[in-house]
């Protein structure tokens, strides 16, 4: 019998290996289709199969399925945005190019364009933060003004935080204006900034399957100007009123932006004027949060987003209700990872779902202020919100690195 092969256009390095896993714990067959396969370390670990071909060419991505189909089934194609949110969209073009279910490209294409975005969401009357879009240093200013100190900086397609930052003051307008402008930021697209006003609250995370919100989660960051994820906790802590209206909410986004089939990511403050939606991701969240709905409540989003992939039915019912916790393990500084112990020891703590690195040691570290400055996380679950958080402490409290100076750098 032909393998049935689960095609996976790019990888991911904190949920990659999870789809793999689940690909096989399902009798696929994964295979990463990839620009550069080496950037994923799994890959070359557990030894998968991996294609280099460049993903950015839907026509060389698709010679490359009808090559494989000669040898086995293709049951199904997903992907990663990773820093390239376009690769989700190439992913929705193939599996209508070879008819098998996945999400639709255009609506996909609409999302990564976080004005178009901003805009469709105004347009429907949900909720969000007052926005400008500006193509020049002139234009930001004039944004600024209108909007108000402090405002968010970010890139109008982009990823992951990577160019997102808080200016509370008039230099830091200028300074992050110049850095994205001046040639440092890597652009994929024209440049154009979105100035948004700075919607200030706790931020809520909610995970979408279909038309069904599965959960909630209560996240908070390091320090500003950065929005680089600390902690996440599902369930959050809200009532019964504040869980309801943020899943309105968040419901509301789909029809508004032709989503609603697979995974998708809702973002949001909820600030005095209540929840107010951030920013609306149509694929499953990377980092921490499917691991956390799946210690909470038992649903597997990897595995129940696959089943959609290959044609299957889902099933996303509770198998039980705990409270799930996670830290991010980010650098504190740059230079090069000496050494990291103790991981050994908080994966054995009693509560500890998951201990993970994403770098080894003699790594460099640059740090971006974005996603890529976590160098691991660690995860833990209980019965009682108070119980969780002792034992993900302790977990964290176990673990210690070092950092070197980069040979040749000053400190």
């Amino acid at each position: 019998m032909a393998k049935r092969a689960l095609i996976m256009v790019e990888g991911h390095r904190s949920i990659g290996l999870l789809y793999v896993k689940a690909a096989r714990h399902l009798g696929l067959h994964p295979i990463t289709l990839s620009t550069k396969p080496t950037q994923y370390d799994y890959l070359a670990e557990e030894r998968l199969e991996a294609i280099r071909v460049d993903t950015d060419d839907l026509d060389a991505l698709i010679r490359e399925c009808n090559r494989l189909r000669e040898t086995c089934g293709i049951a199904g194609i997903t992907g990663f945005s990773g820093d390239d949110e376009s690769i989700y969209a190439t992913v929705g073009k193939l599996c209508r190019h070879f008819n098998l279910p996945g999400p639709d490209p255009a609506s996909i294409e609409r999302c990564f364009d976080k004005f178009v975005q901003r805009q469709l969401l105004a347009e429907a009357g949900v909720p969000i933060p007052a926005y400008r879009l500006a193509a020049n240093a002139t234009e930001v200013e004039s944004s600024a003004a209108q909007i108000g100190l402090p405002v968010v900086l970010k890139p109008a397609v982009g990823s992951g935080s990577i160019g997102v930052r808080l200016c509370r003051n008039v230099d830091e307008l200028a300074e992050h204006t110049s850095y994205l402008l001046g040639g440092k930021h890597i652009w994929r697209s024209s440049p154009r900034i979105l100035v948004e006003e700075f919607a200030q609250g706790p931020f809520y995370g909610a995970d979408i399957m279909g038309n069904e919100v599965i959960g909630i989660e209560a996240g908070d960051f390091g320090p500003p100007p950065h929005f680089v994820f600390r902690h996440l906790t599902c369930p959050a802590p809200l009532t019964g009123d504040e869980h309801r209206r943020i899943a309105d909410v968040s419901l509301s986004c789909l029809p508004a932006l032709g989503l609603g089939w697979g995974p998708t990511t809702v973002e949001l403050r909820w600030t005095k004027r209540g929840p107010v939606v951030i920013e609306v991701n149509p694929r499953l969240a990377g980092g921490t949060s499917p691991r956390l709905v799946q210690a909470a409540y038992g649903i597997d989003l990897i595995t129940e987003h696959i089943k959609l992939v290959i044609g299957e039915e889902w099933d996303l019912r509770r198998r039980h209700s705990r409270v799930a916790a996670s830290q991010c393990l980010d650098a504190d500084s740059d230079g090069i990872l000496d050494w990291i112990g103790g991981v050994s020891r908080a994966a054995a703590v009693p509560g500890v779902a998951e201990v993970k690195l994403y770098i080894k040691p003699k790594t460099p570290i640059v740090r971006k202020g974005d996603y890529r400055d976590r160098i691991g996380h660690v995860i833990a679950t209980s019965p009682s919100r108070a119980q969780t958080a002792a034992i993900l402490q302790r977990a964290v409290d176990l673990i210690s690195w070092s950092i070197a100076p980069t040979p040749g750098k000053q400190e």
